[in-house]
């Protein structure tokens, strides 16, 4: 007989938040800038610049915040304005440019200017593919986001380090990567989704994860991040779902199928996103709508749940069924763009 009565509590998941997380890279990064000041080659804090096309509220508050940590770790940020987020004074009337306008010029600039070590750029501007030219005008040199189509061909591809090792042979380094998705996966880490008894590159087995969205500044790299770690992803976007992995399905008519693909492979998904998600240890939600919101009685009982979005992608009610609720990866992110520069 059930004890239970209409008074018993709903059990709620844990709250965490971005700030625990981004304090165990701060270190790491705090002592690269010492290192870099005192080489004799610079003698210098390493100069950060930051461009600022639109005047879109999250994208000045993520340029402010970018600015405190910055002076408040010992890197040199400046912000250029241009388009509608330069405000001239005229008559005592404010005008404003339109969005985007100059921002090419000023990403030429930065890119010439041998004090700047660092580029980033607060999109979207125009969005789809002008955003995306613009990511490419960016030096890959000086590109902290590592939207940089090489970047993104070295993630795809698997090719950031050797297998099973952190460590990457003598004469090379580790490529940069998509901050925001290293950031994600860096949370995963904390949250103890990746399983460090297992072997480098594929820590994630045996999670199942749904990630909604398919940019190419968020969803598709953490999508192909996590398959290329061992996770059965399911990458979520308005027209279609996709399922990431890099473990064949079946046997191979030459005989029995490999253990895994060397990097991740996709296939379109005939799951539903209801089913996506009921099946899914984690999901993952960079939805840039106020209207979105995943229903929380879709979720899988014990999952975790991480939003990206600037706005809340998760229902009110989301700890009843998830273990652990993570709002903002934000903070980590700039750990992570940081740690690249």
């Amino acid at each position: 007989m059930s004890t239970e009565t209409a008074s018993t509590p709903v059990p709620v998941g844990k709250l965490l938040k971005a700030d625990s997380i981004a304090s165990i890279y701060r270190a790491d990064v705090e002592t690269s800038i010492k290192a870099f000041t005192s080489s004799p080659s610079y003698s210098r804090k390493p100069r950060l610049v930051g461009i600022l096309a639109t005047d879109s509220k999250p994208s000045e508050m993520y340029a402010e915040f970018t600015r405190k940590t910055c002076e408040d770790i010992g890197v040199e940020f400046a912000l250029k304005r241009v388009g509608s987020a330069v405000k001239k004074e005229q008559g005592g009337a404010e005008e404003l440019g339109s969005d985007g306008e100059g921002v090419e010029l000023a990403i030429i600039e930065a890119n010439e200017d041998a004090s700047v070590d660092g580029i980033m750029v607060y999109y979207p501007i125009f969005g789809g593919l002008q955003d995306h030219y613009l990511q490419q005008v960016v030096s890959p040199y000086k590109d902290v986001e590592g939207l940089n189509t090489k970047f993104h061909f070295n993630l795809y591809h698997n090719a950031t380090a050797p297998a099973n090792s952190d460590i990457p042979p003598e004469g090379t380094i580790k490529s940069i990567l998509p901050c925001t998705p290293l950031a994600i996966v860096k949370c995963l880490e904390f949250m103890g989704v990746y399983n460090t008894l297992l072997p480098y590159g594929d820590r994630a087995y045996g999670k199942t994860v749904t990630v909604i969205n398919r940019s190419e500044v968020v969803g598709r790299p953490l999508a192909a991040l996590l398959a290329n770690d061992g996770a059965r992803a399911f990458s979520v976007d308005i027209d279609s779902i996709q399922e990431y992995t890099k473990r064949p399905a079946s046997s191979t008519p030459s005989g029995p199928r490999r253990m895994y693909h060397p990097r991740h492979v996709a296939h379109p998904s005939s799951n539903t996103l209801e089913q996506c998600l009921a099946i899914s240890d984690v999901v993952i939600s960079a939805v840039p709508s106020a209207s979105y919101k995943v229903n929380t009685a879709a979720l899988k009982d014990g999952c975790i749940c991480v939003n990206v979005s600037s706005e809340k992608n998760f229902e009110k009610d989301v700890r009843e069924k998830a273990s652990l609720y993570l709002p903002s990866v934000g903070k980590v992110t700039i750990m992570m763009l940081l740690r690249n520069l």
